[in-house]
């Protein structure tokens, strides 16, 4: 059996190899490094495969996040509702701007932000929200947008773990996550489903003016060279990075199939286990529970152990040779950085429960059969115990 890795990058390289070579030697031979022909294409094919009218590439998904908060002209202290169960950077970049951030519980069938925990936390300073489409899964962006429209809301999507899944609304209408709020963001990390060879991002609208303000602000907010129209940062995607981008993106359909067929066979072997919840979500009109379908991207696998034995689950898997992750181990509202006395306990009941019983399994696009039979049993046994 090959060792197992929690992300194989070399192996899903090796399938492209040859694209990817030739892309970022065309690259070096040209010495186009920076704005190159390879991001204004990437640009063009990733907005056609979106459906979306504006993409703007960045430097890395934390940026996008920052930009696209920077474009719509957020005022310090003005309020930004996001989730607790999430990685840092969402909550980052609200707290860098000056803005405050508002931390809500999650769902506990599909951990994306609570529909209810955003009306509660609503007041006269709030001016945005942040769904983050955790894991893979698309939050509700049907009542997220109703919400909004409801309280004069921006809603800035963060899809930096579902880039490629799909959103179905009530009205029956399909469309791809980070579309449909006012502004997206999402990251191109190496781990990513669709990922570069070191750091990137993008950020993407359908509102032509706030695109041609991010524009600005991607480049020094300059339009022109040496004409600073707006407050700007230096956050560009690098024309390497494009090039890797450009050979993935046809392939990213078929990576996130890949990713859901490792998801079935994962979730077929713990069907009947008490102890352990796998992971659903709510995808159709009829708001029913799927365990895998294509609005699920699994960017990561994630179980609920509920014996109290998923701390010295790791550490077995560990000793067997699986590696896995906590995602995440430590809720937001108690990190040092972002902990307010406004929070009350009360009101993270779910992701305080979630951050004991997380588990997030191997998923990449290369895992075969013996290895996820290897990782199901070895689950099996010690929960079973």
């Amino acid at each position: 059996m090959k060792k197992i890795q929690m992300v194989d990058l070399k192996g899903q390289y090796e399938a492209i190899k040859s694209q990817v070579d030739s892309s970022i030697q065309e690259v070096i031979d040209t010495t186009t490094f920076i704005n190159g022909p390879e991001v204004h294409e990437f640009q063009k094919e990733l907005e056609i495969y979106l459906g979306v009218k504006n993409v703007i590439p960045c430097a890395n998904g934390t940026d996008a996040l920052q930009i696209a908060m920077m474009g719509l002209d957020l005022k310090p202290g003005d309020e930004v509702i996001t989730a607790d169960f999430t990685f840092a950077a969402t909550v980052e970049v609200i707290a860098l701007l000056q803005l405050t951030p508002v931390l809500v519980d999650v769902d506990p069938v599909n951990f994306n932000i609570d529909i209810d925990a955003i009306k509660k936390a609503i007041t006269p300073r709030t001016k945005a929200i942040v769904p983050v489409h955790l894991f893979g899964l698309s939050a509700n962006m049907d009542a997220i947008m109703k919400i909004a429209e409801e309280h004069n809301l921006y809603v800035i999507e963060d899809n930096a773990q579902a880039i490629g899944a799909n959103y179905i609304s009530k009205d029956g209408s399909k469309k791809k996550t980070g579309t449909m709020g006012h502004v997206a963001s999402t990251s191109f990390f190496p781990s990513k489903n669709l990922g570069c060879y070191g750091d990137g991002g993008a950020i993407f609208t359908n509102d032509d003016a706030l695109a041609h303000t991010i524009r600005g602000i991607v480049n020094h907010g300059m339009y022109e060279r040496y004409h600073h129209d707006v407050v700007g940062v230096n956050s560009r995607l690098d024309s390497i990075q494009a090039a890797v981008l450009r050979a993935k993106l046809p392939h990213l359909d078929s990576y996130n199939e890949a990713r859901r067929n490792a998801a079935r066979k994962y979730s077929k072997a713990f069907a009947d286990m008490e102890a352990v919840v796998i992971p659903k979500g709510v995808c159709d009109t009829n708001n029913s529970i799927c365990d895998v379908c294509d609005c699920h991207v699994f960017h990561q696998y994630t179980l609920r152990i509920l014996n109290g034995k998923r701390d010295a689950l790791v550490k077995h898997l560990n000793e067997n040779g699986i590696p896995c992750g906590v995602y995440y181990p430590i809720p937001l509202h108690l990190q040092k950085a972002y902990r307010d006395e406004r929070y009350n306990e009360a009101d993270f009941e779910v992701t305080n429960q979630l951050v004991k019983e997380v588990i997030s399994l191997p998923m990449h696009t290369e895992l075969d059969e013996e290895q996820i039979d290897f990782i199901t049993k070895t689950v099996i046994n010690f929960v079973s115990k």
